[in-house]
């Protein structure tokens, strides 16, 4: 069974996005071990430099590399990543459990983005657009498209 981790830099504030989240969790639940790893934005400092900006990605970076294990194959979001349709996604999650990679790991940063080390940590670097979005829809976006890519794996209706 595959186990999909994602780690998310920020918490969901918002019921209805913390509501969004519970329910793709409990039907990915079914589907493989699902887990959220939560961690604390660093705070930006009141007209923040460029420096301090960087200080905080660089902090953020070596929180979500300590939640990361050596095993995981990583997934992080980022605008520069390669864009996939839904089956690429299912296609490349189902290669992955082929290959023996039964830990998977995806990385969603914080308001600044993901440090340069978290992304030469990735194993592949994923985009879901070139826009940007928050973070708390970013993660209901990114598990509607795991739940998609079992069902479409599986041949489920849902899909279409």
């Amino acid at each position: 069974m595959m186990n999909i981790t994602v780690i998310a830099v920020g918490k969901l504030k918002e019921k209805y996005w913390q509501d969004a989240v519970g329910e793709y969790s409990k039907r990915l639940g079914k589907y493989c071990g699902f887990f959220v790893k939560e961690l604390k934005e660093v705070p930006l400092p009141a007209n923040a430099s460029s420096a301090d900006e960087e200080a905080v990605k660089e902090a953020e970076g070596r929180e979500i590399l300590a939640a990361v294990r050596r095993a995981d194959y990583v997934i992080t979001l980022e605008i520069k990543g390669r864009s996939l349709s839904s089956e690429a996604l299912a296609d490349h999650m189902k290669n992955m459990a082929l290959d023996g990679k039964s830990n998977l790991t995806f990385v969603i940063g914080g308001s600044l983005g993901l440090s340069a080390d978290v992304s030469r940590r990735a194993d592949y670097k994923l985009s879901f657009s070139q826009m940007t979005f928050t973070h708390q829809m970013m993660r209901v976006i990114l598990l509607e498209q795991i739940y998609r890519s079992f069902k479409i794996n599986r041949n489920e209706t849902y899909h279409k």
